[in-house]
């Protein structure tokens, strides 16, 4: 399993003169990413405890609802999170920061590797940039292999990696289901989906969770788990938002 994926919780524990102290290492971006611009990708936020420690990524795909990774809400109330929007540099005051409102997990979760790793977010305000489109349920070509896709996030250059404070993308391929299957015993077409190049280099990492992979200008998929990051043989493994997409249309 890729720790850097799912240790984000650990971060949430610590004290707020910890929090301080560790802010550097805790805002680390996108492996062989380059920077984005915000303009170019409003729907991208990123989720962060009351007292500023970001843990993971989400898409804005309405105006007052976020879609992030059921792995970054499990277990937490509302008031746990707040959703920072059109915000590039993390150490800047740009943008929007709102409460949540409401915290919806797939009712299924149990963990990354079983599948439906989503969650919907309810902001207590409506926010004025432009949203992500969701996928059809019934476009099976949206993920095919070699597909080329975009993820985005802050999360670290490596697992070890030093941070960056802005927002990084990169294009990765998507990969076949048998290739994943070979890489990943727990692997499950249905309720996910891989992407990376077969020698590694590119990939999201700790705090990428529950950011976007886009592709065809459609959320395709969530940031979820893998093991290393950018690891020859291990591409990173996304929620297929395609299979739970009309139970996140119901929550919209």
């Amino acid at each position: 399993m890729r720790p850097i994926r799912l240790l984000f919780a650990a971060g949430l524990a610590i004290s707020a003169v910890a929090v301080g102290l560790a802010s550097a290492s805790a805002t680390e971006q996108i492996v062989g990413g380059s920077r984005a611009s915000i303009a170019d990708h409003q729907y991208v936020v990123f989720l962060s405890t009351p007292d500023g420690f970001q843990f993971c990524g989400g898409t804005l795909v309405a105006d007052n609802k976020v879609v992030t990774a059921a792995h970054c809400t499990i277990r937490k109330a509302p008031g746990d999170v707040r959703v920072v929007a059109g915000r590039e540099d993390k150490t800047s005051a740009e943008g929007i920061t709102s409460a949540v409102t409401d915290i919806w997990i797939h009712p299924d979760y149990t963990d990354v590797r079983v599948g439906s790793d989503v969650s919907v977010l309810t902001l207590d305000q409506r926010l004025p940039y432009t949203p992500l489109g969701l996928p059809d349920a019934n476009d099976a070509t949206l993920y095919a292999a070699r597909t080329p896709a975009t993820i985005l996030g802050w999360g670290r250059t490596a697992v070890d990696g030093q941070s960056s404070q802005y927002l990084l993308k990169a294009s990765v391929p998507l990969v076949a289901d048998a290739d994943c299957v070979n890489s990943y015993s727990d692997y499950d077409a249905k309720a996910m989906v891989c992407a990376g190049l077969p020698d590694g280099g590119i990939d999201t990492c700790q705090g990428d969770s529950g950011g976007p992979l886009v592709v065809n200008g459609r959320l395709a998929g969530l940031t979820s788990w893998g093991v290393g990051c950018a690891a020859p043989g291990n591409p990173g493994v996304y929620t297929r938002l395609g299979t739970y997409v009309d139970l996140v249309r119901s929550r919209l």
